[in-house]
């Protein structure tokens, strides 16, 4: 990691902007004295699920439907001088995932469900600028998996939208110090071991996973069938877009010949 980090190994080191990406995603909780690093697509519903029973808000985390993201304390609203001072004494944690498994995740859920927000903001975007004649009136419901991932690929890092930014951007692990980084893979294990390391697993439990739910291993990707439709360059653009997350945290790096 000291590679890829470099000089940021601080909150200090950051710029302006990465501190404010930060800030954003970062929860505070200061009964129990955590800070949670909550990464779109990695079970961070869920996570706040958990949050919802522990502020009394809610009394069970399988019984919670729709979370409102923004019914929660993060970094962003506090005085310098208290993000310092939490960032530096707080548990700190965050969960990850397979890169190409979270995009393709990003993906569905954005672009191929009936998600009407994201085919306005983003699908008549990625349609304009990718189809040589776009039509008159388009929806942005037809967006393909090729023109979301050259999308991402020409996009600027600080400026992708938290679904598909990448980790190292969303909770930055050179300068923040995360005392425990659990992943996606791993969810139900990892997530018990904070419950307990926090000692509320006797007051909340992490919810139960979807029974559409299926773990795969570290540097495994599923399905993967679903890529025989993007170009292998652009598919190795993409993958190298996140190299810095496949490095820092462990995951193998795919081949597109496998794919």
């Amino acid at each position: 990691m000291e590679k890829v980090c470099g000089n940021k190994n601080s909150w200090e080191s950051l710029s302006a902007v990465q501190k404010q990406i930060l800030a954003k995603h970062i929860i505070v909780n200061d009964e129990h004295r955590f800070l949670f690093c909550s990464v779109p697509k990695v079970a961070c519903s869920n996570w706040k699920r958990v949050f919802m029973v522990l502020d009394g808000a809610e009394s069970d985390s399988n019984n919670i439907g729709k979370v409102n993201h923004l019914d929660f304390t993060y970094l962003a609203d506090l005085p310098p001088l208290a993000i310092k001072q939490r960032l530096k004494e707080y548990y700190k944690f965050m969960f990850v995932r397979e890169p190409l498994e979270r995009l393709t995740s990003a993906y569905k859920d954005k672009f191929v469900l009936n998600n009407t927000s994201f085919h306005k903001s983003y699908g008549r975007k990625i349609v304009k600028k990718l189809r040589k004649n776009p039509p008159i009136g388009l929806k942005g419901d037809d967006v393909t998996i090729s023109e979301f991932f050259q999308y991402i690929s020409e996009s600027r890092m600080e400026e992708m939208n938290e679904h598909w930014m990448p980790y190292h951007m969303l909770c930055q692990p050179c300068a923040v110090s995360y005392d425990f980084i659990g992943s996606f893979e791993n969810l139900e294990s990892d997530a018990t071991q904070v419950l307990k390391h926090l000692n509320i697993d006797e007051q909340v439990s992490f919810p139960k996973q979807q029974k559409w739910y299926k773990a795969g291993g570290k540097g495994f990707v599923t399905d993967a069938p679903k890529y025989k439709s993007v170009p292998k360059r652009l598919l190795k653009k993409v993958i190298d877009k996140y190299a810095i997350d496949y490095d820092i945290f462990s995951y193998s790096t795919p081949s597109t010949e496998i794919i």
